[in-house]
């Protein structure tokens, strides 16, 4: 009997290594992540983008009071998913990092210092017993000193991957699909949000709510963190409708015309077999009339 690695206590500790490499407990961190709410981060031309879904659960909650977006420093934000306490205290954490450096070194801190800091800090979490992996992911977006526009994904491991466009949560691998296909260099905020709002819509299986997504930017011009107003986030929620519409309108007459098409040709190929299979019927019919009668003619002539 084979013993299963749960069996063999290796998910038990999480110092302890599977005979395989692996750390069981980091494994079930990352399944926490893929549980909770999507995530967007983008990297536009002129700043960068965080969008999120917040995914109500009842009507009587206070859309409000859920929070998956926060303002880490003056040009930087952070969108969650996964445990929100783990969240919450990861954003505290990214925040006594930025005021640190800006009271040590006099400047704003860079994106990649931050990312590397929290990351450091969550790696810590995987090699010591008596502690347990955090159980949340960050995206962290922002604009550095030299207008460099960044994006950076932690890891419940401690590990970090810079992006131009990413994705959190349940749903990645279906927003991932589409920013493979739609995402540009050279795309503004505008777009970005556009596109970042498909995602999403994507992500809820075509039932988005306006009043549960919330959205970020940071300017590559100013450099400072902002996010939209309900009011602000209502043009780009109606452009996204509009545009799957006429999408689904493009598609459904390429559909028509393939149908119609199809059919033309079918009718061609029925067409042409029955006139041929009528003049092949018509010119044996009169082979064998004419046969007939001279046969008959001949056998007349030799009696």
């Amino acid at each position: 009997m084979q013993i299963s690695p749960q069996m063999g206590g290796y998910d038990r500790a999480i110092t302890v290594f599977s005979p395989d490499g692996r750390l069981f407990q980091v494994e079930y961190a990352r399944e926490a992540v893929k549980r909770g709410t999507t995530a967007v981060g983008i990297k536009a031309q002129d700043g960068v983008v965080l969008l999120v879904d917040k995914h109500i659960a009842s009507r009587l909650m206070e859309p409000e009071s859920i929070e998956k977006i926060y303002q880490v420093d003056d040009h930087i934000g952070a969108a969650t998913s996964g445990l929100v306490a783990d969240a919450r205290a990861l954003i505290d954490r990214a925040r006594t990092e930025a005021q640190m450096h800006q009271l040590t070194y006099g400047e704003k801190i860079s994106m990649e210092v931050l990312a590397k800091r929290i990351c450091d800090h969550k790696q810590t979490y995987t090699q010591f017993g008596g502690v347990r992996p955090y159980g949340t992911s960050l995206l962290l977006a922002g604009v550095d000193l030299d207008g460099v526009c960044k994006v950076f994904e932690t890891d419940p491991s401690g590990a970090l991957l810079g992006y131009k466009a990413t994705a959190i949560g349940s749903k990645r691998l279906i927003v991932m699909e589409l920013f493979e296909s739609k995402y540009r260099d050279n795309m503004s905020m505008d777009d970005a949000i556009g596109v970042g709002l498909e995602g999403l819509h994507m992500a809820a299986e075509g039932v988005l709510n306006p009043e549960t997504i919330e959205v970020s930017v940071v300017s590559k011009e100013d450099r400072t963190y902002r996010k939209l107003t309900r009011d602000e986030l209502a043009p780009y929620v109606e452009g996204m409708r509009k545009r799957l519409a006429e999408e689904g309108s493009d598609d459904s007459a390429t559909e028509a015309s393939d149908d119609s098409a199809t059919e033309g040709s079918d009718d061609s190929a029925t067409e042409g077999s029955d006139d041929s299979v009528a003049e092949g019927s018509d010119d044996s019919v009169a082979e064998g009339s004419d046969d007939s009668a001279t046969e008959g003619s001949d056998d007349g002539d030799a009696r």
